[in-house]
């Protein structure tokens, strides 16, 4: 079932909401990088963050960003997303993985550390992206992004964020839920938010047990009338070719290209290069031939 983000507003402008089932593009990541559980959970949470964050921009061509990095045995953690929700990411170490918490539970915060940074980068089409950043709390992703948009953007959010690993290794269920507080909330509104906290932190489990975003947004809005916008199919995307790898390996320069293919040939390989996507791990290869065909003058 394809990955789905519900867009809401509570009825008195003073929130705004947003719920996905991120299930599929968890599992899509999971062929891609065939982590290991304890990293599936931590790439998986990044990822359906960055598809909330993702589809709050403006514009077809806007992306963003979203890096975190706590100096932990996962090391840096990057998802990127369309101005959709579409989005895609890898880790740096997908092997990586830490035993169990004692209460049983995976020990994201460990493999990803706290001695770091959660940093947004949006593309907007201007000269520059804007960047924001803040150091990490937790490494538990959900409690960064929370103290992201409170210290880099001045947002009170509210960040629920689940992933549940099957005995496979498969992502059985994944979601998350992201509320904001808007300009000049009602305090009443705000303390039934505040209450209805408390339900979301098992959000992995509520989406296990079939409640689809419509009923996780009933329970973040218990007693809070609210509409509904739209609910968004997205997906984990990659957005690799031969074309842009085309233009990275023109980047190279042809000195560098002519080295790599002189080593190589020194350790009896075919001459030969080869590109990996670290999004998706598409191989792109390159002949001799093909090499001679690029534009490095115009790199």
């Amino acid at each position: 079932m394809m990955s789905k983000i519900l867009r809401a507003m509570t009825q008195d402008g003073s929130a705004r909401i947003h719920v996905i089932h991120s299930t599929d593009i968890v599992n899509s990541a999971i062929r891609c990088h065939t982590p290991s559980p304890t990293a599936t959970a931590a790439l998986g949470r990044t990822l359906t963050v960055a598809s909330m964050m993702g589809c709050m921009l403006g514009e077809e061509t806007d992306t963003l960003t979203l890096s975190i990095d706590g100096g932990g045995p996962a090391g840096r953690i990057l998802a990127v997303s369309d101005w959709r929700g579409n989005v895609r990411g890898y880790m740096q170490n997908p092997n990586a993985d830490l035993p169990l918490r004692a209460d049983g539970k995976l020990d994201v915060g460990g493999l990803v550390g706290s001695n770091g940074l959660v940093q947004v980068i949006k593309d907007l089409g201007g000269e520059q992206p804007e960047v924001g950043s803040a150091p990490l709390t937790s490494g538990e992703i959900a409690e960064d992004v929370t103290g992201y948009f409170a210290q880099s953007e001045q947002i009170p959010t509210l960040c629920a964020l689940g992933v549940l690993v099957d005995t496979d290794h498969s992502c059985r269920a994944a979601g998350g839920i992201l509320t904001q507080l808007l300009p000049f909330a009602d305090e009443g509104t705000i303390t039934k938010l505040e209450r209805n906290a408390g339900a979301l932190s098992r959000i992995s489990r509520m989406i296990g047990d079939g409640m689809d975003n419509r009923a996780i947004a009933d329970v973040a809005l218990q007693g809070i009338p609210y509409d509904i916008f739209d609910e968004l199919e997205v997906g984990y995307r990659c957005n690799c070719s031969r074309q842009r790898m085309d233009a990275v390996m023109a980047s190279l320069g042809r000195a560098q290209v002519e080295k790599l293919l002189a080593e190589q040939v020194a350790e009896g390989k075919p001459e030969e290069l080869e590109i990996v996507c670290r999004f998706c791990g598409n191989r792109y290869r390159y002949s001799r031939a093909e090499l001679e065909k690029l534009p490095f003058g115009k790199a």
